[in-house]
C-alpha cells in the first residue's frame, strides 16, 4: 500500500504502520474521537437496555476529504454518509476499494438519482414519489443490486409548519412506504428524520424521536423487514437510541467541527 492510502486495503496494524506521519496523527486523532462516541452509544444502549450491536454508527463525512474516509475505514468504520452527489461520487470513486457501506444522507434532486446509485448502497432522504420513479429508473439502467430506501420524514410537517423542509409529512409516510416497497429495483429499509427546529416538537429530540419510533413501527406492521430507524446525531443520539434508532449519524463528534461551507 503507497502513502496515498488509496492502494490495496490491508486493514488492522499494516494499514497503520503504512502511514506517514501526518497522516498517523489525522489517524490517532480521529480513533479517539471514535472511543469516545463508542462509549456513547455503549452507554446509551445500556441505560436503555439494549444491547450495543442493535444500533450502527454511520460516520458523515460530508466537507472532509477521502483520506479521511479511508483513515476511518482502517480504524474500522464500517458506514458512511455523504450529503452532496458533487462531493461524494469523486469520493466514493477514490474509496472504491474500501470495505464500506455508503450511505446518502442529503436532499435529492432527481437529476442526480443516475450519479447517486452508482456509488451509495442506501438512501435515508426519499421524500417524494418523483423521487422514487427516478431511483427506480437509475438501479435500472446501472443493472446494480436493489437500493437501499428511506422515507425522510418531517416532523415539523406534522402541525402544518415548516413546509420548506425536506422529508414527508408523518400523515403521508404510509401511502410514500408503499410505493417504495413496490417499485422494482428498490428495498424499503425504514424511516429516517433529525430532530425538527419547528413546530411542537422543536427543541425535544427525545419526544421527537419517540413520536418517529411510533411511525417507524406504523410501516414495520406493514412492512415487516422495513426495520432501519436513522435518527440521532452528534447532539442527540443518546435519546434517539432511547427511542429505538438502529443508526446514528455522527460527523461532528468524530471528525471535528465542520468547515461553514458544511
Amino acid at each position: 500500500m503507497t502513502n496515498d492510502i488509496f492502494g490495496p486495503f490491508p486493514g488492522g496494524a499494516d494499514f497503520a504502520a503504512a502511514l506517514t506521519d501526518a497522516q498517523r496523527a489525522r489517524f490517532d486523532q480521529l480513533g479517539a474521537n471514535l472511543d469516545v462516541v463508542e462509549r456513547r452509544i455503549a452507554d446509551a444502549c445500556a441505560a436503555a437496555g439494549r444491547p450495543r450491536e442493535e444500533v450502527t454508527l454511520i460516520v458523515v463525512t460530508k466537507t472532509y476529504p477521502a483520506e479521511d474516509t479511508a483513515l476511518l475505514a482502517g480504524l474500522g468504520v464500517t458506514d458512511v454518509a455523504e450529503n452532496r452527489d458533487q462531493d461524494a461520487a469523486p469520493k466514493a470513486e477514490r474509496c472504491v476499494n474500501l470495505p464500506l457501506t455508503w450511505h446518502f444522507v442529503g436532499q435529492l434532486q432527481t437529476n442526480k438519482a443516475r450519479s447517486v446509485v452508482r456509488y451509495a448502497d442506501l438512501v435515508h432522504s426519499v421524500d417524494r414519489e418523483r423521487l422514487v420513479d427516478s431511483l427506480a429508473a437509475a438501479v435500472h439502467n446501472a443493472e446494480r443490486p436493489p437500493l437501499g430506501c428511506l422515507v425522510q420524514v418531517a416532523l415539523d410537517k406534522e402541525a402544518g409548519e415548516g413546509e420548506h423542509r425536506a422529508g414527508v409529512a408523518p400523515a403521508d409516510v404510509l401511502a410514500l412506504a408503499a410505493k417504495i416497497a413496490d417499485t422494482p429495483g428498490l428495498r424499503l429499509d425504514g424511516v429516517m428524520t433529525v430532530a425538527p427546529l419547528a413546530g411542537p416538537l422543536a427543541g425535544d429530540p427525545a419526544r421527537s424521536f419517540a413520536r418517529l419510533a411510533e411511525i417507524a413501527s406504523a410501516v414495520r406492521a406493514e412492512h415487516p423487514t422495513a426495520t432501519m430507524v436513522s435518527a440521532g446525531m452528534s447532539g442527540d443520539l443518546e435519546q434517539a437510541i432511547a427511542a429505538g434508532a438502529t443508526h446514528v449519524r455522527v460527523g461532528t463528534a468524530v471528525l471535528g467541527v465542520r468547515s461553514p461551507l458544511g
